[in-house]
């Protein structure tokens, strides 16, 4: 039986950018070792991957996601689920599905409040269209619920079609999906922190107005910085199979290939159009793991920028600490590395030249 965890360690040297943004338009940050550190957060790294074009080609479509998907804005889900379905349903089950899954009254009854932001994919909403209509379009609610949960591997296998909620998992607080769509998620993904200490700069940029003879039409100030940052997330293989309705290991090590080349590969958006920072890792580390296991305390004492900037020994303190933490409780893990340095790898980490050839390592279940 193969090991249950797939973590990844991945080092990003960022060029100035401003990738994350507070409610002050400012960057994210966080104190980390008694430093400020450069921070980008979970949430914006798992949006950047499952709103890729990688993810687009690789995976499928992203869940849609709404407080509640009977609003107005909601035609366009609507009309997929129809044209996804060759209007298998009328149009009146759909629409009495939609309401019932966003938390409105059965018979008068509210079930739950419909506040929270829920992931969706079409899918899920047909399966939901397939238990109404079975029970005639206006079922009792308690009998619904009992329909709903005598299916709900059927129902997990639409997950298929939802790989980023079967990633992520969902927070289900409103309506029907309250009672059988909870998904734990199975990729647990770390604010990226940059390896070092951080003095953010301040650009002061004037917009100039052409049709104005003298001074400018709009100024501003702007924070970025630049640096090392440190990625790390871990994907419990159980449970994304579980998750896709009892998908096959292969399946969950295919898609755990997909999220090391994402995190390898994908940027935030954000003043992208002014910093143009489309940097990709220098150094990607995986380990098929008994547990998660983070390297994040290899940078709790900050890097020290030497001759050859922060990356360099960036790199050596992730070795380093690595090597003390495996040795130290004897992990029995399997480790393979790309990296686009020269630096020397510990031994027992397999060093492939390629990124395609580390993600066919995790395909092969950490071996080859």
């Amino acid at each position: 039986m193969g090991k249950n965890f797939v973590n990844y360690h991945i080092l990003i040297s960022h060029s100035p950018s401003c990738l994350n943004r507070d409610d002050m338009n400012m960057q994210k940050t966080t104190v980390f070792g008694g430093k400020r550190r450069v921070r980008i957060s979970s949430q914006s790294l798992k949006r950047t991957m499952r709103k890729s074009d990688y993810y687009r080609k690789n995976i499928g479509k992203p869940s849609i996601r709404s407080h509640r998907i009977d609003r107005p804005e909601s035609e366009n889900l609507k009309s997929r689920l129809v044209d996804a379905l060759q209007k298998r349903f009328d149009e009146e089950i759909i629409v009495k599905t939609l309401e019932l899954l966003s938390g409105k009254a059965i018979d008068g009854e509210e079930i739950i409040d419909g506040d929270s932001v829920a992931p969706w994919v079409v899918e899920e909403v047909a399966w939901f269209c397939e238990k109404v209509q079975s029970l005639g379009g206006e079922p009792d609610t308690k009998k619904l619920i009992k329909e709903l949960k005598q299916d709900t591997a059927a129902f997990r296998k639409s997950l298929e079609h939802g790989v980023d909620i079967a990633l992520s998992g969902r927070m289900a607080t409103s309506g029907l999906l309250s009672e059988v769509g909870k998904v734990d998620g199975a990729l647990a993904v770390a604010h990226a922190i940059t390896t070092h200490a951080v003095e953010s700069d301040i650009d002061w940029f004037t917009a100039v107005d052409d049709l104005q003879e003298l001074g400018s039409g709009f100024l501003d100030t702007q924070e970025f910085s630049s640096g090392v940052f440190y990625r790390y997330a871990s994907l419990n293989l159980p449970q994304l199979q579980e998750n896709l309705g009892g998908a096959s290991r292969g399946r969950a090590l295919e898609i755990a290939a997909h999220v090391l080349h994402m995190l390898a590969t994908e940027v935030p958006s954000a003043k992208q159009r002014s910093f143009a920072a489309h940097n990709l890792a220098d150094l990607a580390l995986v380990t098929v793991s008994d547990q998660p296991v983070s390297l994040t305390n290899a940078f709790e004492s900050p890097i020290i920028a030497q001759a050859g900037g922060f990356l360099a020994p960036s790199v050596n303190a992730l070795h380093d600490y690595w090597d003390r933490v495996y040795k130290g409780y004897e992990l029995n893990d399997l480790c393979a590395e790309f990296a686009l340095h020269n630096q020397e790898i510990p031994g027992d980490i397999a060093k492939k030249e390629k990124l395609s050839e580390l993600e066919t390592w995790i395909r092969n279940d950490g071996e080859g």
